[in-house]
């Protein structure tokens, strides 16, 4: 087993994947850019360095410096998280050449399975159905044959990537070039490669995914499916599992289709591939993503699995403790950002003056929000995932609703408001649900008085938070940061990495 991992990500992710290190007895090395001083994976890390500005592209992105902290610290291995450098194989590689493990499936899978267009190859010679597309295409003449063979509507796709970046829906021939320029320069932007495809437009399908965890021995094991059909421009808002659209029968073809993916690609570590299903209850494979998922809580609600652990274990050479492992009752996660759902979703920057998060039976909060928390525009608006379980998906969303109105925070707009409506609208609730529900049933949505009612009750928090706070701490009681101390070597600058270590 590893003596001591770091884990080259932030904020609730790299939390996370602390306190699966803390249950295993491993150290957990964390990396902080200048604006996450003051971070929650910096307080709760073992040790903790600093990787460089607050730009993305200077800290969490220069791989080359996250390997030299990783073996300054000593560190055996290197977990990843999601983002960031997750699915980039040139760092996966990196990081194998200087000797260190890296955790999840080996750089020439994530090379072969970041390609969607080689994937979606791969795919067809195991037997799995795929959605109708093209291979890449090369220019806006050999881009508009393949969208005539497909027919309209199509979608032109970025060949690396995700997260909804780089696609377009075309209707109509003469969009065509138009939507070819704009996501190949997205796609370019945010993955530095801007190659692209073409598929078949879909409407209405629900967006199925299927978890599984494979080990070094052949081992695979589905973990069940989830439903990510609620989202907006592609990036998903609301998952649960299981799903209402996923019958035992269609659940055995997931499970058949992941598996034979799997092995044919010698795929290690955990990984999630992602089909479209129409009204017919078919299946086409869409991409395979090859690391960790945001939304892994809800499939461990309902397995009992802890994914993250066990894909530790998993990188460090040991077998699946598990071959089956049947889902129970129903979990549902609303991604909480900082934007401003009734403003086109726009980013909302600040301070978090005040932040309460709900409790109870059934509830989980991964998140690393603090009081005192600064929101900005170098990082992605996701601040918290709110997950509930339920013995049913109605009390899985009786209890979401409960929670939603518990979560307070204040001096940043949040999408909380959303979230509610969805939980209290009708389809919703009946499971009558696509990948165009956002569009379809909030297009021009109104606050309807959430707003209003959030405000008041969180100024009422605040007021009664600051009250109790001028009370002073409690006799005896140390300030939390007399738990540190900085560990400053001898040499180093400002700009260069510092250490944290937890007294004992």
């Amino acid at each position: 087993m590893f003596k001591k991992l770091l884990i080259a990500n932030r904020g609730e992710i790299a939390l996370r994947i602390v306190r699966a290190c803390r249950e295993i007895g491993i150290t957990a090395v964390t990396i902080y850019s200048e604006a996450d001083r003051n971070s929650l994976h910096v307080r709760h890390a073992d040790e903790a360095y600093l990787v460089g500005p607050a730009p993305a592209r200077e800290s969490y992105l220069n791989g080359g410096r996250i390997i030299e902290i990783a073996k300054e610290a000593g560190a055996d291995a290197v977990h990843p998280g999601y983002g960031f450098l997750a699915e980039n194989a040139d760092f996966a590689q990196a990081c194998v050449d200087a000797g260190l493990t890296w955790v999840g499936p080996s750089p020439e899978c994530i090379r072969t399975l970041g390609d969607k267009v080689q994937a979606r190859k791969l795919m067809q010679e195991a037997g799995i159905p795929v959605v109708p597309g093209s291979e890449e295409v090369t220019s806006q003449g050999k881009a508009a044959s393949a969208a005539t063979r497909i027919g309209y509507p199509i979608m032109v796709k970025a060949a690396a990537g995700g997260g909804g970046r780089g696609i377009r829906t075309v209707y109509r021939p003469q969009e065509l070039p138009t939507a070819l320029e704009a996501a190949s320069k997205e796609a370019a932007s945010a993955f530095g490669h801007g190659a692209l495809y073409l598929e078949k437009f879909l409407d209405p399908v629900r967006h199925i995914e299927m978890q599984i965890i494979a080990d070094g021995r052949g081992n695979v094991v589905p973990l069940g499916e989830r439903e990510c059909s609620i989202q907006r421009r592609h990036q998903k808002m609301i998952e649960e599992a299981p799903s209402t659209a996923v019958s035992p029968k269609l659940r055995r073809q997931l499970e058949e289709m992941a598996l034979r993916a799997a092995r044919a690609t010698g795929y290690t570590s955990v990984g999630t591939l992602e089909f479209l299903v129409d009204r017919k209850g078919r299946a086409n494979f869409l991409e395979m993503n090859t690391r960790l998922q945001v939304e892994h809580p809800v499939t461990e609600m309902v397995t009992g699995v802890d994914l993250v652990a066990d894909q530790i274990l998993v990188a460090a050479g040991e077998d699946i403790p598990y071959r089956e492992v049947p889902m129970q009752g129903w979990a549902i996660e609303c991604r909480i950002a900082a934007e401003d759902p009734f403003n086109d979703f726009l980013p909302s920057v600040g301070t978090v003056s005040f932040v309460s998060v709900p409790g109870g039976p059934g509830v989980r909060v991964d998140s690393a929000l603090y009081d005192g928390l600064e929101i900005s525009y170098y990082y992605d608006p996701l601040i918290a995932k709110l997950c509930t379980w339920g013995r049913t998906r109605l009390e899985a969303i009786q209890r979401m609703r409960r929670a939603l109105r518990e979560f307070k925070i204040v001096g940043i707009n949040t999408n909380i408001p959303f979230h509610l409506q969805v939980m209290e609208d009708s389809h919703f609730i009946q499971g009558k649900l696509d990948t165009g529900f956002v569009e379809k049933r909030f297009a021009g949505r109104k606050e309807n008085g959430l707003r209003e009612e959030q405000v008041a009750l969180l100024a009422a928090a605040v007021l009664a938070h600051r009250k109790g706070s001028q009370r002073g701490p409690a006799p005896g009681r140390r300030p939390e940061s007399s738990d540190w101390r900085r560990r400053n070597r001898p040499g180093r600058s400002e700009a260069g990495a510092r250490g944290w270590q937890r007294s004992t």
